[in-house]
């Protein structure tokens, strides 16, 4: 038989809530702090939630990078790669993604430009982020897809599997490019040594890292690196860290003028988490947060509540609170905080807003956060 429990406060009994937040279709140019403010009031109206100050906006990298028109095409990629390694070049292309939306016009570009290209694939078959080169999920043969796209570039290509521990990247390559994402400089400053001389070595971070003409998109940051497919010859690049610093500060500059409420914004991209069905780890951008504001700067300071309750029996109420507050002030010890692993804020953050808003139709490219910093002593 069920009891009715006592009335309580709803809002006081509410954990961290994420809602996706609904945008009109962004385009260049368009003013997306005006209408990321008037999107996230419109949701508060809407859903009864008031913006309070901790709340957290947190805003798809694709979203700054289109309005703020940062795109290449394949023959800016081509250009660049025959300003560094010359014309009729044969370059190897060391481990890229397979990934016909985020390495395949890249590869277009370099094939463009080149004589022939060396695709070197790690041995086992399996990307960094863990596609198989024969995906079963799309029956998609990237090893054929790839030497298809170079060769329609009236390219060369080959394609030699190596050990990725100690590659041999064998002779005749006047050019090698770096294609890994997280391990790229330790790969670069392990094959800068392995390669015979004169052999030149860019990662995809220097390709379309600087502007070459009025109209070319660049990245100091990242290059090529977190890139989409935008069309044929189009690709969409990560967003510049100083776009994103001014849309972040520009948004909390407005909640802060208009609501005098201080909130924390941030710019996310793939969440750093791993399918466990797949395999694959969801992280193919080169950061989660390529800017985010000071107060996301930091780890969570946590006690493992179901620890204390477990471990220390004649453990109150009250005392599970003093806990908590003991780790709120620094004085809680190592062992209430046993399996709590200090990840920085924004990649927790990232990776809970990326779950939220998806990648297809949501049409919900910012996650409005509230109470993610609430503890149970609150």
């Amino acid at each position: 038989m069920f009891m009715e429990m006592a009335e309580n406060n709803t809002k006081s009994s509410l954990g961290t809530i994420a809602m996706g937040v609904r945008l009109p279709l962004i385009r260049e140019n368009d003013d997306i702090v005006t209408i990321i403010y008037n999107s996230i009031i419109n949701s508060s109206i809407e859903s009864g939630f008031e913006v309070n100050d901790n709340d957290i906006i947190a805003i798809t990298e694709s979203l700054v990078a289109r309005a703020f028109g940062n795109y290449v095409t394949v023959d800016d990629i081509a250009d660049d790669v025959t300003h560094k390694f010359g014309i009729n070049s044969v370059i190897g292309v060391y481990c890229p993604i397979f990934s016909r939306n985020r390495f395949s016009l890249i590869l277009k570009g370099i094939a463009r430009a080149a004589r022939e290209v060396v695709l070197f694939f790690p041995n086992n078959g399996i990307d960094e982020v863990g596609n198989e080169v024969l995906n079963p999920y799309t029956n998609i043969d990237i090893e054929s897809y790839y030497r298809q796209l170079v060769e329609d570039e009236n390219c060369l290509c080959q394609i030699s599997y190596v050990n990725t521990k100690c590659p041999d990247l064998g002779d005749g390559l006047d050019g090698l490019i770096v294609s890994t994402i997280h391990t790229r400089q330790n790969d670069y400053e392990y094959l800068i040594k392995k390669v015979h001389g004169g052999v030149k070595i860019y990662k995809l971070d220097d390709i379309c890292s600087v502007k070459l003409h009025e109209n070319w998109g660049y990245n100091k940051e990242f290059g090529v690196l977190g890139s989409n497919k935008a069309g044929k010859e189009l690709l969409k690049l990560f967003p510049k860290m100083a776009d994103c610093e001014s849309v972040c500060k520009d948004v909390q500059r407005c909640f802060k003028d208009l609501r005098n409420v201080d909130v924390h914004v941030m710019v996310y991209g793939d969440g750093a988490f791993k399918d466990p069905v797949s395999g694959i780890w969801e992280f193919a951008d080169p950061v989660v947060s390529p800017y985010f504001t000071d107060e996301l700067n930091g780890t969570p300071n946590e006690v493992k509540i179901k620890y204390l309750l477990d471990s220390e029996a004649n453990f109150s109420d009250a005392d599970v609170l003093d806990e908590i507050k003991r780790e709120v002030n620094g004085d809680a010890s190592n062992t209430t905080r046993m399996g709590t692993t200090p990840r920085h804020y924004p990649d927790l953050i990232g990776s809970l807003s990326d779950l939220i808003s998806g990648s297809g139709d949501k049409g919900t490219p910012v996650v409005w956060i509230k109470n993610y910093f609430k503890k149970y002593c609150d």
